[in-house]
């Protein structure tokens, strides 16, 4: 499958090692770099330098000319290429790549890698990747590796109380809240450990692995709650998608390969692998022409991940996949026990005086549900991925790089629009009655949709409650009185997207919502809103998901002003009972 894939995107490199962007899109500027690496890798599982009698080498050394020559800074493009170039040799005299390789490239090179940055968000994985390429190819005696695995471990636990990555941290020049605990997380543990593969001493591995172990395994631990039963993986957030299937895949082979994952839980982790496995391949691979599909008339991903960066790092995981395979051995036979009773646990990332920060997973067999709850930031992506909502492709769906309140309310005072998202304070699980999970947080001031905390204006209190197949969502907000002696509410939003698996790409076993519908029921709503016409949005393509189009939206609404009185409590109570079905059940 890789061989097809990079057979179907090799003539997009062209002379000068830019990357042509398919129809509709436009080129990023390290996508040099990824085919590079792509193109490392595959010679890293094969050996073989021809795909379909183009010389590779040839290539990757017009897209290390074209992504040095860069006039704008790529940090992520020269880590890449960095590794690609590694792929085919530690050593610069037997590299064929570095052969290829002009002088004035080769010195633009050497400068260009040598540069040193610093950064607290994923760009300094990359910077690991350039101080391994510096050292092993001979550039800088020094080798700085260790520093830098050291800095990147030592501002894990300065932004997080728990160990998880923040990937936009508080920062004083940015305004930003931080606690963007996501996918990117997990991306940086996948990408360092592979640059240590890379590294010409083995032994610094060795020493490194230790530390990284500690903060991976939080990681590897979170997603046996979080795969679903037909194989999605890690669903909320920024760049999910394919990626949220990849990287996931990765993490366990690595933590295979290394022994971090104990003797009886392997049963576990190789049926995890299994499903993620068979849900990438049946969801975003056209197997009958050879090609990765992230993004089509039914189905978006977010703006700057091209069609064409995603085959090639979708190469590249393949190559990757089949040489770990074939270092852990075994079979994928033997599926673990199946999970037969409803459980709910919220896993801490962060917590200090500022904001409580986390992720709730509620799972029920019974019923079908799996959804999570993200308390997160969603750093510089203004969009649904990252809201407080039960997240459950199929079921719960929202918009992917178009913002909507999904499931939640939505105020629009003075000019503020504010969502109860983001972060929490005094956030609690627990049992509830007649054997229900609670999940609850505070905001004692309430934030902006673009995360700008606004004091003065009022607070909120969230609970969910999960009991069975029931969900239930309470919201209580509460306001202050301002400087002008009267707080006015100038629009109220509650929206419900409705949407449907690929028609092609999807798995028969997914989850879908059945012909009874979410089965909605307004229990109490104080701000006197009413349902508007139903929006249908089947020909509009700004609205697709990750996973399939969305065909409609019902939006509970209020747009005439509404004086809000200080004193009196404001709530928003709404329940689901979902239709949770297979997909094959539907046809």
């Amino acid at each position: 499958m890789a061989r097809s894939i990079l057979g179907h995107n090799l003539e997009s490199v062209n002379l000068d090692g830019s990357i042509e962007p398919v129809s509709g899109e436009s080129s990023r500027a390290d996508e040099p770099g990824h085919a590079a690496l792509a193109l490392g890798e595959y010679y890293r599982a094969t050996g073989e330098v021809l795909i379909n009698r183009i010389n590779t080498t040839e290539l990757v050394a017009r897209c290390v000319r074209s992504q040095i020559n860069q006039d704008t800074e790529s940090e992520n493009g020269l880590g890449y290429t960095a590794l690609g170039l590694l792929g085919f040799g530690p050593s610069k005299d037997r590299n064929p790549v570095w052969a290829s390789l002009d002088d004035p490239t080769r010195e633009l090179f050497s400068k260009r890698i040598l540069h040193r940055s610093d950064y607290d968000t994923h760009f300094q994985a990359f910077n690991i990747a350039k101080s391994v390429a510096r050292y092993s190819l001979g550039l800088s005696k020094k080798d700085e590796t260790g520093s830098l695995i050291e800095r990147f471990i030592e501002r894990i636990g300065s932004n997080s109380s728990t160990g998880y990555c923040d990937d936009w941290p508080r920062s004083p020049e940015r305004g930003n809240i931080g606690g963007a605990f996501d996918l990117y997380g997990l991306m940086q543990f996948v990408f360092i450990r592979s640059a240590l593969q890379l590294h010409a001493n083995i032994h610094l591995c060795d020493r490194k692995l230790p530390s990284l172990r500690t903060h991976a395994e939080r990681y590897l631990k979170l997603l046996p709650d979080i795969v679903r039963q037909d194989g999605l993986g890690w669903c909320y957030g920024r760049g999910i998608g394919s990626y949220g299937q990849m990287h996931a895949i990765s993490l366990i082979l690595q933590a295979m390969r290394d022994r971090w994952i104990a003797p009886e839980k392997l049963p576990q982790y190789k049926e995890i692998v299994r499903r993620l496995f068979q849900f990438f391949f049946t969801t975003y691979l056209d197997l009958e022409h050879g090609y990765l599909v992230i993004r089509d008339v039914e189905r978006d991903t977010i703006p700057h991940h091209t069609t064409r960066m995603a085959n090639f790092d979708t190469a590249r995981y393949l190559c990757q996949w089949s040489r770990l395979a074939k270092t852990v051995g075994g079979t994928l036979e033997g599926r673990a026990p199946v999970v037969s009773k409803a459980s709910c646990r919220f896993v801490l990332f962060d917590k200090s005086p500022r904001k409580e920060q986390g992720l709730c997973v509620y799972q029920d067999p019974a019923s079908g549900l799996h959804l999570q709850i993200p308390i997160v930031s969603g750093g510089t992506h203004r969009c649904s991925d990252s809201l407080a909502f039960p997240h459950m492709p199929g079921v719960f769906d929202w918009p992917t790089s178009h913002y909507a309140p999904v499931f939640l309310p939505e105020l629009t005072i003075g000019g503020n629009v504010f969502v109860p998202s983001f972060y929490g304070k005094n956030i609690t699980t627990g049992l509830g009655a007649k054997n229900s999970f609670k999940f609850s947080y505070d905001q004692p001031e309430l934030i902006t949709s673009d995360e700008q905390i606004i004091p003065g204006v009022g607070s909120c209190h969230v609970e969910w409650e999960f009991c069975g197949g029931k969900i239930t969502a309470r919201f209580l907000f509460q306001f202050k009185r301002g400087a002008a002696r009267e707080i006015k509410l100038d629009k109220f939003r509650y929206v419900m997207p409705f949407a449907a698996a690929h028609s092609r790409y999807r798995l028969g076993t997914s989850f879908a919502t059945g012909n009874e519908g979410l089965r909605c029921n307004i229990i109490k709503e104080d701000f006197q809103a009413t349902w508007a016409e139903t929006e249908a949005v089947t020909d509009d393509p700004a609205h697709r998901t990750y996973y399939g189009k969305i065909h409609f939206y019902q939006v509970l609404q209020r747009e005439r002003p509404l004086i809000l009185r200080p004193s009196q409590p404001y709530k928003i109570e709404v329940t689901f009972e979902p239709h949770v079905v297979m997909i094959d059940e539907l046809e």
